[in-house]
């Protein structure tokens, strides 16, 4: 298996791998998905990679139609690209936190039905689009989608407010996170 986490530098690994990707994230829960996965997985069989470069997080950016900038959608477009490229025949996952959910959302709907096809679960805490959006990603089966948004998140409601319930989903990428994402790298392997 492999998983993306920021900085590092994505490295070779075999066709038998799983991929995992998950996004960057400033409460944690990114980590705290890898750690669980990589326990079960195995760390040698998860790549962790997180989209960097042009995705910086601004506030500003969550203002746009979008839910953030074009070249931090593309900047996780070519990862997922990348991830098609080096592991054709393994599941991926991906997951993002406040904005790193659109950056997700966005990326996904863009790519090629072979790569969405590869993409076996996401979970996303904080959604921000997640009113705008009706809770889904456009083009991506809804089964393979786990939305984690709080009662009191405001952002999940629509507003581009940072409420105390947004910082609130560490639990959850602990155990049910972790445990969707699981369950569809596991059906991929049954």
């Amino acid at each position: 298996m492999t998983f993306w986490t920021e900085k590092q530098q994505p490295v070779q690994k075999s066709s038998s791998s799983s991929l995992v990707r998950v996004e960057k994230s400033e409460t944690c829960t990114g980590p705290a998905v890898a750690t669980t996965l990589r326990s079960k997985y195995g760390e040698e069989n998860v790549w962790v990679q997180g989209v960097g470069g042009p995705y910086t997080a601004y506030l500003f950016a969550t203002s746009l139609p979008d839910g953030t900038t074009q070249e931090s959608i593309n900047e996780a477009i070519g990862l997922f690209q990348l991830a098609n490229k080096k592991c054709p025949g393994t599941p991926i996952v991906a997951g993002g936190y406040s904005q790193g959910t659109a950056v997700v959302a966005g990326a996904v709907s863009r790519l090629p039905r072979t790569i969405r096809n590869q993409i076996k679960g996401i979970v996303l805490f904080g959604y921000t689009l997640n009113l705008q959006n009706g809770g889904a990603i456009y083009r991506y089966p809804s089964e393979n989608l786990k939305v984690f948004c709080g009662a009191l998140d405001l952002v999940c409601q629509g507003y581009l407010i940072e409420s105390v319930g947004h910082f609130f989903y560490y639990p959850d990428s602990l155990g049910p996170a972790p445990e969707f994402l699981e369950s569809k790298i596991d059906r991929y392997y049954t």
